[in-house]
């Protein structure tokens, strides 16, 4: 048996042939003691627990120590025998305990083990469990792996709070339990959308090409509400640009079903003809079916989130039993309004430095000029500007009327106010004027809008987090760059080319984001 243990920085392995262990602190000065000494851990007792194996099982039992015994955290003094595995995290007093196995076995075999193990007690599901868990020890390598993949997955929908890690993460994988898939994807409905024909966001993808789907394909499968394998070969039918474009030869699609309902759509991928075969298919429904429940729960657990905070913002402005009755009367109209927006951020790149040596009316002059040709470049794309600070242009596109294309016309602009500013400081630099340069973020989410102010000073203006989002956005942009969030990529993909980069903020630590390279052309009919 073999055993990894530290206490602070102190690193030992014990390793003997041995079925049985006693684990604990040898008195001082004595020659007797525990098989295996944690000196000098003095949260240790002198008799802590056992460890032994057992039919190729691992089991451990605390002794009656002073300081416990846990497993995963989980305290076990007084449970009697704890079957363990070799993957788990054993703390005895301080000390951090490993367990080697000498039998290779995945993380996830042993965690679908254990999990059987604990079902085959609960009636007839333990029954069934049971013959399942006597199946598994017989399988092919293959089917046990990828089992072990779908007990993971299982695990982690029913814990992520974060799921567009796991989402990546899952697609990953996948390519590795298909063998013949080489690419794939994730997309989901667009809010705004509604049942097939909602906009397809991406969520998540691997291929060196970039996104790789046929939407014609991603759409049959949402509206039959099932998945199939496709080839190109047998089929006839016209599927649009994109499977030729990417040289689709041979596909699955599933999609991703709640309530009746598609959510999305997942779908793996060969350029070539591949071999996909049933049991490939079931895999990739059985995951497109647990991703829709986790896509649900986290649906409904963003509407209770807001439900609470709608109730914690009436508790501060009316008495509990009115709060209680504007909620069950539905959600109060507050002053203002609920939209998805698309928000630019823009301003001038070291411009205290820039200005610290300039006359007053020479900075007023290229603000003016700076905000004289920025402005009407957002109007024409369909935004507002929401305010001018400083230096700073925020604009807004989706209100006050809604714009289905927001996302893209946001970057339309983006790219024109660049372009515009290369024109001005070429203008600028001939009459000896100073010239600036400016970084613009963009970001999409969700604001409260709505007119304020005394009636000779009314304006429409936006809060809320979306808000200080696309700020950060707009303030890691270098110059002349153009950085926009995955909120905002989800929506564009198909349209720009980007380069993939992060960002570090103050608050939120590390964000995701992309470099907007260019349009891409539209194909030519």
């Amino acid at each position: 048996m073999r055993i990894s243990y530290c206490f602070g920085e102190q690193f030992e392995v014990f390793e003997r042939a041995v079925e049985s262990v006693t684990l604990g602190r040898r008195p001082p000065g004595s020659t007797n003691g525990p098989d295996l000494d944690l000196n000098p851990d003095f949260t240790v007792s002198r008799s802590h627990a056992r460890l032994w194996r057992e039919n190729g099982k691992y089991f451990i039992e605390d002794t009656g120590s002073t300081h416990g015994t846990q497993v995963n955290g989980e305290e076990i003094k007084g449970a009697g025998p704890y079957q363990i595995f070799p993957d788990d995290r054993v703390r005895i007093g301080e000390t951090i305990l490993q367990i080697e196995s000498t039998v290779p076995a995945s993380v996830s075999t042993r965690r679908a083990a254990q999990i059987l193990s604990s079902a085959e007690i609960q009636g007839e599901v333990g029954t069934e469990m049971s013959a399942t868990h006597d199946l598994l020890s017989s399988a092919p390598s293959e089917t046990i792996r990828r089992f072990s993949f779908l007990f993971d997955l299982i695990l982690q929908c029913g814990t992520a709070t974060h799921l567009d890690e796991l989402l990546q993460q899952m697609i990953e994988q996948l390519l590795e339990m298909i063998p013949d898939a080489q690419r794939g994807a994730l997309l989901l409905n667009g809010r705004e959308g509604a049942g097939n024909d909602g906009a397809l966001l991406l969520k998540a993808f691997s291929s060196a090409q970039g996104p790789v789907v046929s939407e014609t394909l991603a759409r049959r499968a949402m509206q039959k509400g099932t998945g199939f394998i496709w080839k190109r070969r047998d089929d006839q039918a016209d599927n649009g640009a994109s499977i030729a474009r990417f040289h689709i030869e041979s596909a699955l699609y599933a999609p991703l079903m709640w309530q009746g309902e598609p959510l999305g759509v997942l779908c793996v991928d060969n350029p070539g003809l591949a071999s996909f075969g049933s049991d490939d298919l079931r895999l990739l429904m059985t995951a497109a079916h647990f991703l829709a429940l986790a896509l649900a729960n986290q649906n409904l657990q963003e509407e209770l989130r807001r439900e609470s905070a709608i109730k914690a913002n009436l508790l501060r402005q009316f008495p509990p039993q009115m709060a209680e009755q504007l909620l069950t009367h539905g959600k109060p109209q507050l002053s203002g309004e609920r939209s998805e927006v698309t928000i630019l951020s823009c301003d001038i790149r070291g411009f205290t430095q820039l200005t610290q040596h300039m006359q007053p009316i020479d900075v007023m002059e290229m603000l003016n000029d700076y905000f004289s040709r920025l402005t009407p470049i957002i109007f024409a794309h369909g935004g507002m500007v929401d305010k001018y600070i400083g230096d700073a242009i925020l604009a807004v596109f989706g209100i006050p009327k809604k714009d289905p294309e927001q996302h893209l016309n946001s970057l339309r602009a983006a790219l024109a106010m660049q372009e515009e500013m290369v024109k001005s400081n070429r203008a600028r630099a001939a009459k000896g004027r100073a010239i600036c340069q400016i970084g613009i973020g963009v970001h999409s989410g969700e604001v409260l809008h709505g007119i304020i102010g005394p009636a000779e000073q009314i304006q429409t203006t936006v809060i809320g987090d979306t808000v200080n989002r696309a700020t950060r956005y707009g303030d890691a942009a270098k110059p002349n760059e153009i950085v926009l969030s995955p909120q905002v990529y989800q929506w564009v993909w198909k349209e720009i080319e980007v380069e993939a980069t992060t960002i570090d903020t103050k608050h939120e630590g590390v964000l995701p984001g992309f470099r907007l390279l260019r349009l891409k052309e539209a194909p030519t009919s």
